[in-house]
């Protein structure tokens, strides 16, 4: 105990603490004990968007059990613009509503007693005045390769949904417009995007039709819960491509944490990793330990995380390029504008959602009018 407390004075003559020095000999204490921050071996032959690239050219080969991952959170190319922040002037035209705050257009409890300031804001972030963008044919293309676990999404606008990917393949963490809910806990009756654009494009607040409660779309309010597909996966990705997000926002940011650390590179079917993270094994331990968290792209124990920096949509156009993919993406996003700009959106969905659990109520006829999706399946096939 005396030879620590000399190096603790010596530190302090140095200029720092006692304190510091402490906190240094519990770090390293620490990291020694739990293996924190210890080198990992490297999936990637060099942490560049072309290792990345080879890397996917390995995932490409058959192997049983082998899965990727894209994380996809947000797409100003699209022209959506950040909904929740007071700062993009949709909330300019919510003054007549007297908000105690704008963020309050997004919680649950004052949308119960005060619907219409989030309906008359819904009219103009409604899904059909935006096309989907370059990444989310990209995330598209990966589906069609069998490369895509599941995309989470922030976006609310169904967008990924226009590109090509199924419920199964999302998970949207922020809710969907796709479908809408009474709010009623006895009743919870469904109804499709086609119903709520009509009711808010006339400007009627949307009331349930058997129980005349409200109607609100299946976005997630402040307030409610994540959906419990948001919290499965992770363990079972070989890459995870974050796109479009600083990663801020709990609890989106943590997801980067849940995947592992060391999966194994040949995509062997049985369990080689633990789930470890970027930096220590446990990314709140090491926090607080002072031994950082989430992604390393500068130190010198980086050993997996790449950062390619610039628009995402330029991004996912390098990577097709160096996975020999580019005119297929390009043709893709041709084709189906080209459908789009033909076939208006968003035009009649099923009325019957499949795997929600509502049936038609007695005497409805499903409404079968084709979306742009399918319009865009029918081109291709002829």
């Amino acid at each position: 105990m005396s030879a620590e407390a000399e190096d603790s004075d010596s530190d302090s003559e140095g200029g720092a603490t006692g304190g510091e020095a402490d906190m240094d000999f519990l770090r390293n204490l620490f990291s020694q004990t739990l293996s924190l921050g210890s080198q990992k071996e490297r999936l990637l032959d060099e942490l560049t968007l072309e290792g990345v690239a080879r890397y996917m050219q390995t995932l490409s080969e058959p192997c049983p059990g082998r899965t990727n991952c894209s994380l996809t959170p947000s797409f100003l190319a699209a022209g959506i613009p950040d909904f929740r922040s007071p700062s993009t002037g949709l909330y300019d035209n919510l003054e007549k509503y007297h908000l105690p705050y704008p963020e309050a257009i997004f919680e649950i409890s004052y949308f119960k007693k005060h619907p219409e300031p989030f309906f008359a804001l819904a009219k103009e972030l409604y899904p059909g005045q935006f096309k989907p963008t370059i990444c989310h044919y990209f995330m598209r293309l990966l589906k069609d390769k069998g490369l895509l676990l599941r995309c989470y999404t922030q976006n609310i606008d169904t967008l990924e949904r226009i590109a090509g990917l199924e419920h199964e393949d999302l998970v949207e963490a922020h809710g969907t417009f796709y479908t809408s809910h009474c709010v009623s806990a006895s009743c919870r009756h469904e109804y499709p995007l086609s119903w709520m654009k009509e009711k808010i494009f006339s400007e009627v607040t949307p009331k349930c039709e058997d129980c005349q409660s409200l109607v609100k779309p299946d976005i997630v309010f402040f307030g409610e819960s994540l959906p419990a597909r948001f919290f499965s996966d992770f363990l079972k990705v070989d890459l995870l491509l974050v796109m479009g997000t600083s990663l801020q926002v709990q609890p989106f940011a943590s997801l980067i944490s849940k995947a592992r650390t060391d999966p194994d590179p040949l995509g062997s079917p049985s369990p080689q990793g633990t789930p470890l993270h970027s930096s220590p094994s446990d990314p709140f331990l090491g926090m607080i330990m002072g031994l950082g968290g989430g992604m390393d792209f500068d130190s010198k124990k980086a050993y997996r995380d790449v950062a390619w920096l610039g628009d995402c949509d330029q991004g996912c156009l390098a990577l097709a390029e160096l996975l020999g993919w580019k005119k297929e993406l390009e043709d893709l996003v041709r084709r189906e504008h080209a459908s789009i700009d033909h076939f208006s959106f968003p035009q009649e969905v099923p009325a019957t959602c499949q795997g929600r659990g509502q049936d038609n109520r007695e005497g409805e006829t499903p409404v079968t009018a084709a979306s742009p999706r399918r319009d865009a399946e029918l081109l291709r096939d002829s």
